[in-house]
């Protein structure tokens, strides 16, 4: 009996790691991250439309604006509910779409259409938040991305402009209610 409780008791734990820990992220030797696959059923957090910076919005004025879609991994989101922190293994995925205006039987609005860029957000081992840019070409990303050196404007960007920590929290209503329920806000965030 104390042998089925205690291999009880170490699947229990075992599942709770599981739940709790960071989704783990890939690097190649080079220290390039590698593209997560099913980055795109990660949580969902929000999409906005023309808000495209950095090296991406010289693509926008080439056409309409661009959808930029947010996503998080899913372990690091659940952790934000509980905390209105970002655990380490963090990682945001800014998927950047092209739009059109006129198609099918849309005549007003704008629709997504071709991937024009990718970049990611990472919260390190070390709680260092980095950059990455997946170079695209007709619509797909490369398997692998750069990191960006603390010179791109990204990073201080982030850090002047943003509402928790190094993210852009204040563009999620959800998550900013969280952390303001939690005091995680930016003492010196200015809405």
């Amino acid at each position: 009996m104390m042998k089925i409780f205690a291999l009880a008791l170490l699947i229990l734990s075992i599942a709770l790691a599981a739940e709790t820990a960071p989704d783990a992220l890939k690097y190649t030797p080079a220290g390039e991250m590698v593209l997560p696959a099913e980055y795109r059923e990660w949580v969902f957090l929000s999409s906005g439309l023309g808000m495209t910076y950095g090296p991406a919005a010289a693509k926008a004025r080439q056409g309409g604006p661009l959808f930029d879609n947010v996503f998080v991994n899913p372990v690091s989101y659940r952790a934000f509910l509980k905390t209105g922190k970002w655990p380490n293994g963090t990682a945001f995925l800014l998927d950047i779409r092209s739009s059109e205006s006129h198609g099918s039987i849309n005549k007003d609005g704008h629709f997504q259409t071709t991937l024009s860029g990718l970049e990611a957000e990472v919260k390190d081992e070390h709680g260092e938040w980095k950059f990455y840019d997946f170079p695209t070409a007709n619509g797909s990303p490369k398997a692998n991305g750069k990191l960006l050196p603390a010179t791109a404007s990204c990073y201080s960007c982030h850090s002047k402009n943003t509402a928790v920590e190094n993210t852009f929290v204040q563009f999620y209503p959800m998550l900013l209610e969280v952390a303001q329920r939690m005091g995680t806000v930016k003492k010196d965030y200015v809405p």
